[in-house]
């Protein structure tokens, strides 16, 4: 009964929600089940290591998943410039990912994802100087929870 009346509320409320929402929150998930299962598989794996195989098996799922449901012809239209910031946005990512092991081998899987996803400060920082976005309000009191958040967290 609680999982028929979950699995409504759930239908409702993606319902509701922009399409990039339901993304978003899918993502959220994704990346909790993706450190709980790093954390479980890095008991004895050197995390670099780990970071490696854990890219090789990201690269054949996207590649699939690209294949599958766009096929190549997207890939021809893409500019020298956009894949230089593609190619840049993959070394942060895998710095990223390498850090992020290494720390995850090392602390508490949640200290860990809290501090990556505060992350969300220096996007929003860069975001206004490099993109030019707006800084809202609700964007600056969020910051500043999340930086309380994490000052809590650390001190």
């Amino acid at each position: 009964m609680v999982l028929i009346l979950f699995k409504r509320y759930l239908k409702l409320l993606v319902g509701l929600m922009e399409q990039w929402v339901v993304y978003a929150l899918l993502d959220a998930l994704a990346a909790a089940l993706a450190t709980i299962l790093a954390k479980m598989g890095l008991q004895r794996v050197d995390s670099v290591t780990a970071t490696a195989l854990r890219s090789i098996v990201m690269m054949f799922f996207a590649v699939g998943i690209m294949l599958y449901f766009r096929g190549v012809e997207h890939v021809k239209g893409i500019t020298q410039v956009e894949y230089l910031f593609i190619v840049l946005s993959g070394v942060a990512g895998g710095l990223s990912w390498i850090f992020y092991f290494i720390a995850l081998q090392k602390g508490d899987a949640s200290s860990v994802a809290m501090i990556d996803r505060s992350s969300i400060l220096f996007i929003i920082l860069l975001s206004v100087l490099i993109l030019h976005e707006e800084l809202t309000w609700k964007k600056a009191v969020s910051a500043i929870l999340i930086a309380a958040a994490l000052y809590l967290l650390v001190a």
